[in-house]
């Protein structure tokens, strides 16, 4: 087998297993915290951290990750997603909203460290750099991550019934250590090392399509947040009766057919288009989801069977999000010269984590206000606006 190819499987299975301990570890956050009767606004203060420090991860670990090598980035993000999932095993008595903010900061921290040095690694570790292959690759490991982080949603929730609170913690933390033993005995220290040394003021892009890439990125992970991270939990719990198994794993089977569906992309977008990819296919695709997010909030105003509007609506939302999610990460992999690509990953996921960041305050803000359809509409907004991002890429890059 090719190394190349070796080390893409290695990096591929370390990510996926990360991603599971990452789905998890929010559903026993978001459900055990709405047990104890915090507010949604104050469950979104939780996350608040986790998102930020996402951002600031994103602009300094593509620098970092060029630096001392992506393996090492991916090796630090999961000893600190050891540190996170032990650090929550604390007394109730210590589990503040500041204590679990701090602890969340170094989850995100850790999040997207290993995403930033998963992603890069791919155009870096494959020998066969053509664009359909480009493409199909990052479209697996983007969608294997989505179905493994689906997997932990329903995990995290299982261990939650199963082994409480603590006890699932340290079970995700064992999970964790083995993963991470084994990835630093099978990857070579230098790898992903780029071979002239950055400089920090670097990772800021120069690239006008990275920037409008980015844009277009922040709006979209924006309208997915701003109602899926806190007011569907907390809507199919407090108003629909579900259990917390059944969020777990309604949330995980979305979560996994998303994934399956960006694994997908590549085909279904070359059956529906032979054109190249670029911002009019972005800002298509972005339309739709925000067609399909008026759909649910009008649904849910007219009363109309809510398990089924919720069950319909978000399979829509899912494939149409998927195949835009897809399209974005194979295109920030292809516009990046392999000395540039950490940087420009690292600084296309900060944009990325800001939408986040932004979507999740508004998720608790805005279902505390005005119910689930108001998370609707502030979604299909952000939609609007990652299109006409993607509009304004397609002006400057008609040929993209």
């Amino acid at each position: 087998m090719d190394k190349g190819f070796r080390n893409y499987l290695i990096v591929n299975a370390g990510y996926c297993a990360f991603t599971i301990t990452d789905g998890a570890i929010r559903m026993l956050v978001l459900l055990y915290f709405h047990q104890l009767g915090y507010s949604p606004i104050e469950i979104a203060m939780l996350f608040l951290f986790y998102e930020f420090f996402g951002i600031v991860t994103n602009l300094v670990g593509g620098w970092l990750g060029s630096r001392i090598g992506l393996n090492s980035t991916m090796h630090l993000g999961m000893a600190l997603q050891i540190v996170a999932l032990m650090a929550l095993t604390v007394p109730d008595g210590w589990l503040t909203i500041a204590y679990v903010m701090a602890v969340q900061a170094l989850s995100g921290i850790a999040k997207d460290l290993n995403k930033m040095s998963a992603k890069a690694g791919v155009k870096l570790f494959l020998p066969d750099h053509t664009e359909a292959h480009l493409f199909r690759w990052v479209a697996i490991l983007t969608g294997s991550k989505n179905a493994m982080k689906g997997a932990g949603f329903f995990i995290g929730a299982a261990l939650l019934a199963w082994l409480e609170f603590r006890g699932a913690l340290v079970a995700l933390s064992g999970l964790l250590v083995l993963v991470l033993i084994w990835m630093w005995s099978a990857l070579p220290a230098e790898l992903g090392k780029s071979k002239t040394k950055a400089k920090f003021h670097e990772v800021f892009s120069k690239s006008a399509k990275v920037n409008w890439l980015s844009a277009a990125r922040f709006f979209l992970f924006g309208a997915r947040d701003i109602w899926f991270v806190v007011g569907l939990p907390v809507f199919l719990q407090a108003v629909l009766g579900w259990s917390f198994t059944q969020v777990g794993a309604f949330l995980a089977l979305w979560v996994i057919g998303y994934g399956i569906v960006q694994g997908s992309a590549p085909a279904l977008l070359h059956r529906i288009s032979t054109k190249g990819m670029g911002g009019m296919t972005l800002a298509i695709w972005a339309l739709l989801l925000m067609v399909v997010s008026l759909g649910l909030a009008a649904s849910i105003q007219q009363d109309w069977n809510m398990n089924m509007v919720i069950v319909i609506g978000l399979a829509l939302f899912g494939i149409v999000f998927a195949i835009n999610s897809a399209s974005h990460s194979y295109l920030i992999v292809s516009w990046s010269d392999l000395d540039r690509v950490s940087m420009n990953v690292g600084f296309y996921y900060m944009a990325n984590a800001g939408g986040r960041l932004v979507g999740t305050l508004l998720s608790g803000g805005l279902y505390q206000l005005y119910g689930l359809e108001g998370c609707l509409y502030g979604s299909a907004i952000f939609a609007l606006m990652a299109a006409i991002m993607s509009l304004e890429l397609h002006r400057k890059n008609p040929r993209c």
